[in-house]
């Protein structure tokens, strides 16, 4: 009997038809150049995205095209991008765009996480084990410190801290210790900058630790030690997307072109999305020439350029796109927007001093919220971290809530950081570092000299400080009391790490803070700030809960970037140029815009026109920020490092349109600064303690004005602080031959006299010159 004929299935039938028809739903409400960026998904892509043009929405929209139309499957495709908050709110994106899909997507985050998954895939290829360590910069120092002393290094002449920053330098390059010229290793400690890195390197490998450089750099070199390696993430990786392609450094840009080398250049899948006008990070290796070449890199490649902005009004953009056309390394690009208004112009403002300038900004920033404006709407953004003193202090005394962004991490107590060097070493029983740390802490009894018989120890036996202590216990190189402390101290990590088995990790981190004695430690402490350390060590148990395993935690915790910057609060929020990219306001302010602080001098003097024309970049940065309003303010006068400086405007404001400026003046007496001002100095008035705050220190101070009759040392509270003046012929309050006593210099006797400075030959500290009101009599 014949098999029946297969059903035939209808092709193209009227209904059918109009699903193939109909237009995904996440299409819709692009423009037409985000259209084809996302639509573009064969072959290489540079995205031009200028600021607030979309460019996430692009970048996601993209994966979720590539997705739904099974291009490729979540764990096909590699999304890399340099935070974890933008990592984070990819995914929430693109969950919101396909849904459950993004959960399959493994390789969606930082260069820095990413590395770390594939090094620990692949970890025995670079000479470390699956569990390495990942150390911080404050365990990195440590350690470059243990290397300076065993070199016989004078660490207060070549500081721990200075190598680490060449060592980052070196590593953001791409190189190995093997690959240092000559030349840049000379600079540190006589020409043994590179026996240090290697000594460096070497002992990493010993502690089975990898610091942050080492992700991208043992990356690389596994790639290319490894080609078999390296041709199972060409096959895997059918898709490369990049965000923020104008702030990668070399070492990134190697690890990009590594992966993108599974097809010929012209036809890769590798699309970057980036701004050559917002790359400000040179400072720390960003180089905005990998974005200028990648059209030579991949031949062919299509670019499409996003100038549509949805953020800022006309005006703003007109003066951010007219400065930065000074720039002479850039692929230009020129932002316009749809809306009809130009709105409001961007203001200059000029003020005698730094404080007449955050005393005004307060001024305005009440006035907003007095319109009903909310504090989260507005920004400081300030070009070096010491012009935030004076607004802090200002919003103090008008009682403005305002946060600090990049101030102090949570993860940088030093509660926290104790807490999570035993959490490490329970984890990772091979980090000496941890143990270092932990080992006298709370107070054990354990000296120095305790400390240094287990380093010589560990390193004689080459093997890690936890096991030398084992073995030292069962020997008599200590003393008993000491023996007796390290035995329980191991028995205890033994007990800890046992306990990892059979219950949840966050519980065994309560019971190694309260066995340890660390939590009795701080609720014995009596100072002011004890409670807090408390709190924060709670919290630290909370968070632990929201991971599956302790190594999960402790490598989220080495990788975390961010911090909380309490949102919930309504607030102003004070931050330098470079914390603010990628954020937007409605109003931003912008002091300070003065020659030597903006741009910045040690910028020109260091990288010249390259120099300058970044710190234009963030100037540009800066304006864009502003969704409706950006305040600009230059000082007369400021103080730097503690000495007053007279101030110029900075050469970027002349680079600004003048039909989108307004020049607007404080309202003080001693406001302007060319502009049509041409006021005096508020030190020329007949009476200089007028003002108009009546308070109880400027009446003192203009009674104490009107009551000298002759000039004098000035008294605060009726207590003179300091005479650095001659009196004029007064005698000394001391006689020759007198013994007398300084705080800092101890004992002495009185050789020479002159004004209100005496020559004092100290008991300890030889013959010095010091103020009469330093010294008291003996």
């Amino acid at each position: 009997m014949a098999e029946p004929a297969p059903l035939s299935r209808p092709q193209g039938g009227p209904i059918t038809s109009q699903l193939h028809r109909r237009e995904p739903d996440y299409l819709s409400g692009l423009n037409p150049e985000q259209r084809e960026a996302v639509l573009t998904t064969d072959g290489p892509l540079l995205v031009l995205a200028g600021a607030g043009t979309g460019k996430t929405r692009v970048l996601t929209t993209r994966i979720a095209h590539i997705l739904t139309q099974r291009l490729a499957r979540g764990s096909e495709i590699l999304s890399v991008t340099f935070t974890n908050r933008a990592a984070r709110e990819m995914k929430e994106r693109i969950a919101n765009l396909v849904g459950a899909s993004v959960e399959g997507m493994p390789w969606l985050g930082t260069f820095h996480s990413i590395s770390a998954r594939i090094l620990r895939r692949h970890a025995e290829l670079v000479d470390l084990k699956p569990a390495f360590t990942i150390l911080d910069t404050d365990d990195q120092i440590r350690l470059i410190k243990q290397l300076l002393e065993a070199e016989n290094i004078d660490e207060k002449r070549w500081p721990a801290r200075q190598f680490a920053g060449m060592l980052d330098a070196w590593k953001n390059r791409g190189w190995l210790p093997k690959d240092v010229p000559a030349a840049e290793s000379g600079y540190f400690a006589n020409g043994k900058g590179g026996k240090l890195y290697h000594d460096y390197q070497a002992r990493l490998k010993t502690l089975n630790a990898a610091d942050f450089g080492d992700l991208l750099l043992e990356c690389i070199r596994l790639f290319r030690e490894n080609p078999e390696v390296l041709a199972e993430y060409h096959r895997r990786f059918k898709y490369m997307l990049v965000d923020e392609y104008q702030d990668s450094n070399v070492a990134q840009y190697l690890w990009l072109r590594l992966l993108a080398q599974g097809k010929p250049a012209s036809a890769a899948n590798i699309c970057v999305v980036g701004d050559d006008d917002q790359s400000i990070y040179g400072w720390r290796g960003a180089e905005v020439d990998n974005i200028l070449r990648f059209e030579s890199d991949f031949p062919g490649a299509k670019v499409i350029k996003l100038e549509r902005n949805y953020r800022s009004t006309a005006n703003i953009l007109k003066a951010a796109s007219t400065l930065i056309a000074f720039n002479e390394g850039r692929l230009g690009k020129t932002l316009h927007t749809d809306m009809a208004e130009g709105g409001e112009k961007v203001t200059l403002t000029s003020v005698w001093d730094s404080e007449e300038e955050a005393r005004h900004i307060g001024e305005e920033i009440e006035q907003y919220q007095r319109r009903g404006e909310q504090l989260n709407s507005i920004a400081i953004l300030v070009r070096a971290s010491f012009q935030m003193r004076e607004f802090e202090e200002r919003f103090i005394t008008l009682g403005l809530n305002y946060r600090v962004i990049g101030g102090p991490r949570f993860y940088e107590r030093k509660e926290i950081r104790d807490a999570l060097a035993y959490l490490r070493l329970v984890a990772q029983p091979a980090d000496d570092l941890a143990f270092e740390r932990i080992v006298n802490v709370p107070k054990r009894g354990l000296g120095d000299s305790t400390v240094k018989i287990l380093l010589e120890t560990a390193r004689h036996l080459n093997v890690p400080l936890l096991a030398a202590t084992r073995t030292l216990i069962e020997t008599e190189e200590l003393k008993p009391k000491q023996r007796t402390t390290l035995r329980e101290l191991v028995m205890q990590f033994d007990h800890w790490a046992q306990r990892l088995d059979g219950m949840h990790h966050w519980e065994v981190a309560e019971q190694i803070l309260d066995e340890s004695g660390y939590t009795g430690m701080w609720q014995a402490d009596k100072s002011p700030d004890s409670p807090g350390r408390l709190e924060n060590l709670k919290e630290l148990i909370r968070s632990m809960e929201e991971f599956e395993t302790l190594g999960g935690f402790l490598e989220h915790i080495s990788l975390v970037m961010d911090r909380d910057s309490g949102e919930a609060e309504d607030a102003v929020s004070i931050m330098t140029l470079h914390s603010a990219k990628g954020l937007e306001f409605d109003t931003v302010f912008l002091p300070g815009w003065e020659e030597g602080l903006f741009p910045h001098q040690r910028s020109l003097d260091e990288s010249g026109r390259a120099g300058l024309e970044e710190e234009r970049r963030l100037a540009y940065v800066g304006i864009t920020r502003g969704r409706k309003r950006v305040r600009l303010s230059v000082a007369q006068n400021r103080r730097i490092h503690g000495l007053w400086q007279s101030a110029i405007p900075s050469r970027f404001l002349d680079e600004l349109p003048a039909d989108v400026v307004e020049v607007t003046d404080t309202g003080s007496s001693y406001g302007g600064y060319g502009y049509g001002g041409g006021a005096s100095s508020r030190f020329n008035k007949a009476d200089p303690f007028e003002s108009v705050y009546e308070t109880p220190g400027w009446q003192r101070a203009r009674a104490n004005q009107a009551s000298r009759k002759s000039p004098g040392p000035l008294t605060i509270e009726g207590e003179l602080v300091a005479r650095s003046v001659d009196l004029g012929g007064q005698s000394s309050g001391f006689a020759l031959g007198e013994r007398v006593f300084h705080l800092k210099f101890g004992y002495g006797k009185v050789i020479q006299i002159e004004g209100n400075k005496l020559t004092i030959d100290f008991e300890k500290a030889a013959t010095k010159k010091v103020l009469e009101s330093f010294i008291r009599k003996a």
